[in-house]
């Protein structure tokens, strides 16, 4: 799932962090963090800071799985199957997001800063989504198919 394009063992941290923020998957990840943290601003400066839940677990999560795929745990530890732990995470984050940030525009009327964390919300949801995409079409690429045998001796 990572696809870093050099497999350095010997880089720093800092090295891998740069290297894996310029893939795809990164770039996806990064993105879901600092929306996440924008909706956790939003959401904690409304008069209801119910909300809050939501943008810390699926921050929380995103980091996560941002530094399993940026120091390649995902290549190391095989027990977990990352790329369906991953499309789980996103599916559920972008269905979560949907749902409490319309709930947020729509009965906001008088805090504008559960609006706004409604429409960042929506943008984040719309970020999660496009990574549950992504993520599925990378399992449908790789999943192989074996051919049927139609040799008719048994």
């Amino acid at each position: 799932m990572a696809d870093t394009t050099a497999t350095n063992t010997g880089a720093s941290c800092m090295d891998k962090l740069k290297s894996y923020a310029k893939t795809q998957k990164g770039f996806i990840l990064a993105a879901e963090i600092i929306l996440s943290l924008i909706v956790l601003i939003c959401y904690a400066a409304s008069r209801y800071g119910g909300y809050t839940a939501v943008a810390i677990i699926e921050m929380v999560f995103a980091i996560i799985f941002f530094g399993v795929f940026m120091m390649e745990i995902d290549k190391q530890f095989q027990l977990v199957n990352w790329v369906w732990s991953d499309l789980f995470r996103a599916g559920i984050g972008a269905v979560i997001y949907l749902i409490t940030s319309l709930i947020c525009v729509i009965g906001g009327r008088g805090d504008g800063a559960l609006i706004a964390g409604g429409v960042f919300g929506l943008i984040t949801g719309l970020v999660f989504a496009y990574d549950t995409y992504t993520i599925f079409l990378q399992i449908k690429n790789t999943r192989q198919h074996t051919a049927a045998s139609t040799d008719d001796r048994v």
